[in-house]
């Protein structure tokens, strides 16, 4: 969540984030009501708490008729103390739940408004020409299904939609693609790690999940676990509640999993293959570190991302989400989409967010303030990205496609995956 000094010292730039993300400006009026009310509720409470325990020392130094009507007192301030005590925690509550529906502050120069304005940063590479190679490309749900890479049919079978196999090719594929990024992950300091994908509501709220999206996750009521759509997850309940060492730099870790989504609401999109599926894997980027360090570290993993990209060969263009597209707890996030040639346009295949103190905040995680003497303690900043993940296999294997039916596995993949070309079986 945002820090309440946010709401309190700058509320204007707050009410424009709200706007910017086409949300309700209007919460932050009434944040600064709920905490004026917390903060007198609480006064209240303090003072007869103080009251209570002088009280106390009047009642002990007492003897006889002044003992006794001293006590009946105590017994009338007992019971004060108590309700303002409750007062004050119901105070605290309706804050926290007014807070809870703010996303973070959004960063100078993000751009306003929903899915479709987003701004283009950069456009890497040039789709090909099949038209001039000779030849009409197949999507990748044909070429999948000719090369035994991808079965759609039996995995619906098993499982129900937006379910498949990756069988043979498509299996090494992606476990190639995997490999390779934990690799790069690695040769740039990362820690590699393999996360729990069920994880407690504690850290699922903390993450951020469960505010708007919550339709999105899985949720097992018998054990009151959530089945994780990221690896982010897992990870920013790594440091909970803990004061890590960022002395030496940020922490950073590549978490391996598999990932699972609901896709509530995406009835009729991407229907076919394996774009928008409930289950995939996943190498994602997370990142603890210093406030001021948080910008650096994000063009770091985009610029991680925009590596693989190229070492994938695989033409892109990076976005600069808008507001409104943000999940709540980024405050800025990039966007890399790739070429799909059978759809004429891109799509994502990667995200990046920096989501400054949001997640930290919640879940408690802090580090010793460097410029505070005494040793204070302050909320670290947080940041994810997407190092690879199973669609990636939809654009290498449209853009990949050779006349003959085949695709060629990129280069920096060949000896990940053990093949150079991956030829059709029927």
């Amino acid at each position: 969540m945002i820090d309440i000094r946010l709401v309190r010292e700058t509320p204007d730039a707050v009410r424009a984030s709200q706007r910017a993300r086409g949300e309700d400006p209007g919460v932050v009026d009434a944040i600064l009501a709920a905490d004026e009310a917390r903060r007198s509720s609480l006064a209240q409470y303090e003072a007869a708490r103080a009251q209570q325990k002088a009280f106390g020392k009047q009642v002990a130094a007492a003897q006889g008729e002044e003992k006794q009507a001293l006590l009946a007192q105590v017994k009338e301030l007992a019971e004060l103390v108590k309700s303002l005590d409750v007062d004050a925690v119901a105070a605290q509550g309706r804050l926290d739940a007014l807070m809870r529906t703010v996303g973070n502050v959004i960063i100078d120069g993000v751009p306003a408004g929903g899915e479709e304005d987003y701004l283009v940063r950069q456009t890497i590479g040039t789709p090909r020409d099949f038209a001039a190679e000779g030849f009409e490309p197949l999507d990748h749900v044909t070429l999948g299904e000719r090369l035994g890479a991808i079965d759609l049919d039996r995995g619906a079978k098993v499982s129900g939609a937006r379910f498949y196999f990756l069988t043979g090719p498509g299996a090494r594929l992606e476990l190639g693609l995997l490999h390779l990024a934990i690799d790069r992950a690695v040769a740039h300091g990362f820690v590699p790690m393999v996360t729990p994908t069920l994880v407690t509501p504690q850290t699922m709220a903390g993450a951020g999940f469960l505010d708007s999206h919550a339709d999105e996750v899985y949720h097992l009521p018998a054990d009151d676990l959530y089945l994780t759509g990221t690896s982010e997850v897992a990870l920013a309940g790594y440091h909970a509640d803990e004061i890590v060492d960022l002395t030496d730099g940020p922490k950073r870790y590549a978490g391996w999993s598999a990932c699972y989504r609901r896709e509530a609401g995406s009835h009729g999109k991407d229907t076919k293959g394996i774009i928008r599926v409930h289950q995939f894997h996943k190498v994602e980027m997370f990142v603890y570190c210093r406030v001021e360090d948080a910008a650096a570290e994000h063009d770091r993993l985009l610029a991680m991302e925009q590596d693989m990209l190229t070492a994938v060969e695989l033409p892109y263009r990076v976005i600069d989400v808008a507001a409104g597209d943000l999940g709540g707890p980024a405050a800025r996030k990039f966007d890399c989409e790739a070429w799909v040639p059978t759809q004429g346009r891109y799509r994502e295949v990667t995200s990046t967010s920096n989501c400054t103190t949001f997640q930290a905040r919640r879940l408690g995680t802090r580090e010793r303030d460097p410029q505070d003497a005494k040793g204070a303690t302050r909320v670290v900043a947080t940041l994810n990205g997407t190092l690879a993940t199973t669609r990636w296999i939809v654009a290498i294997l449209e853009n990949h496609q050779q006349a003959d039916g085949s695709v060629r596995v990129p280069e920096a993949l060949r000896p990940y995956v053990g093949l150079d070309v991956i030829a059709p079986t029927r």
